[in-house]
């Protein structure tokens, strides 16, 4: 602001000679227009530790952890529930997929930040149609400013809530399902109900802007994103050859994140005495066939999923890590699993430091490119939670000793993204330029690894953990305290 008034301090500090000197300044700063702020009161996982066999790994989650600490902030609308900041600083604030991921990552260590970030989320459902902010009834939404953002040079021109994501709505069931499979009270789950028959909604009659029956986008403005998968750089969907894909695009982990939220939401329909529980698991099981149909390409080095569909219902052809995202969610069977994992540690997609979001061989791999052949940790994460599900230790045990040696490269504050040049050409993880870091779901995914390392599963009638480690075991042994 041109009329802000401009404050200059000037002070003088004598060294003397071999010696030190510090100087010390704080500045309290009143933001009377922020949308947020921080939260009160400690994280649940407040004091908690990790040691194993292998340091790196307690290091790196006792470095989240701190990090994640200084992320939660809270709405100024709702200050009770805090929620996890996507990153500093670029994306200090309120952001529904990064904030779901993140919650997610962290249920092994608590409820209390899934809940908070359900309701929060809830409180922001959509409830009308309005093609300027992407609402729809039964949407929640990408994220919370307090202003339009926009971006020199671009024609990005977004609205201060906007809610142009496809993935937040179905990620918002599937925490919801697996918080309560952690031990969310039943009383929390009950009055989030409605906003579960919301968004369950939604995908149905709203997720599918293509009407293939497949969750789909396509930006109406001309001034919002063009992409609204978590790769929602205007680059990041493109064929093989390095063109552009055009959409509506239908993003093959969303179809997976759709599936498990149908499933998952079903079983909480059922559970709580709601009608709608068949509908929905005969409306997952079609998607499933559908997919099977549709995304699944034959190459000379094998068969493996297209990363999407495009505006013409063709499956795009680049190999990419959005793969990783369908294990472990019951879209594929077990033979269609085995093709993913012995892709995501293929040469072309393994970087030695974590997973590239695009294939080597692909015309725009470029391994400092956003989305395009660079690494990020809380999608290499995610894949690793996969392969765990489904029963891929040799290959999660991989992955996972890839991100430990980035997290090592990095002093254990993993940043938003880093370099996919290959580990066996750099002896350490290199940077990219402009990162957050810390980034809430790159912090939250050494608690997902730790989960992993550990086969924790939740079994909610019992009211306990049951730990069946990873084989081959890759890590020695590892304690948790609380």
């Amino acid at each position: 602001d041109a009329a802000a008034p401009v404050v200059a301090a000037s002070w003088a500090v004598e060294v003397p000679a071999h010696g030190t000197a510090t100087v010390e300044w704080t500045v309290d700063v009143e933001h009377r227009a922020t949308v947020v702020q921080a939260a009160e009161g400690l994280p649940e996982w407040d004091g908690v530790t990790v040691h194993s066999g292998d340091a790196r790994l307690g290091r790196w989650v006792q470095r989240a952890l701190d990090d994640l600490s200084g992320l939660r902030m809270a709405t100024t609308a709702r200050p009770d529930d805090p929620f996890l900041a996507a990153g500093a600083p670029w994306f200090f604030t309120l952001f529904g997929r990064d904030s779901l991921w993140a919650a997610r990552f962290l249920l092994p260590l608590g409820t209390d930040i899934a809940g908070s970030t359900l309701r929060l989320l809830a409180s922001l459902q959509g409830t009308v149609s309005d093609p300027e902010t992407a609402e729809q009834p039964g949407k929640i939404m990408h994220e919370l400013r307090p202003g339009a953002f926009s971006m020199p040079g671009e024609s990005l021109n977004l609205p201060p809530l906007y809610y142009g994501t496809v993935d937040a709505t179905p990620l918002w069931i599937c925490l919801l399902n697996d918080a309560w499979h952690w031990g969310l009270p039943d009383a929390e789950v009950v009055a989030l109900l409605p906003h579960l028959e919301a968004a369950l909604g939604w995908m149905r009659d709203s997720g599918d802007s293509h009407d293939d029956g497949f969750l789909s986008y396509v930006d109406e403005t001309g001034h919002g994103l063009a992409n609204q998968g978590w790769k929602d750089s205007g680059d990041s969907i493109q064929w093989r050859d390095g063109s552009l894909a055009e959409g509506p695009i239908a993003l093959c982990e969303v179809q997976a994140y759709a599936y498990q939220a149908a499933i998952g939401g079903a079983e909480l329909l059922e559970a709580f005495g709601r009608p709608g529980a068949a509908e929905w698991r005969t409306w997952a099981a079609n998607l499933r066939a559908r997919f099977r149909a549709s995304f699944w390409i034959d190459s000379p080095e094998g068969r493996y999923p297209a990363v999407a569909l495009d505006a013409h219902k063709r499956p795009v052809d680049t190999v990419t890590s959005n793969i990783g995202h369908l294990l472990g969610t019951g879209l594929l069977n077990d033979e269609e699993s085995a093709l993913v994992a012995a892709r995501l540690v293929s040469t072309e997609l393994n970087s030695g430091f974590g997973l590239r979001t695009m294939s080597t061989d692909s015309t725009g791999y470029w391994p400092l490119s956003y989305h395009g052949g660079s690494v990020w940790t809380h999608d290499t994460a995610i894949a690793i939670n996969g392969l765990g599900r489904a029963g891929f230790g040799a290959e999660a045990g991989i992955l996972i000793d890839g991100l430990l040696a980035a997290a090592e490269s990095f002093g254990y504050r993993m940043p938003e993204l880093h370099s996919g040049d290959s580990a066996a050409e750099f002896p350490v993880a290199v940077p990219y330029p402009a990162a957050c870091r810390p980034q809430a779901w790159s912090a939250a995914a050494a608690i997902s690894v730790l989960g992993t390392v550990l086969g924790l599963a939740p079994d909610r009638e019992a009211g306990t953990v049951a730990s069946t480690p990873i084989t081959p075991a890759l890590l020695g042994s590892v304690t948790i305290l609380p």
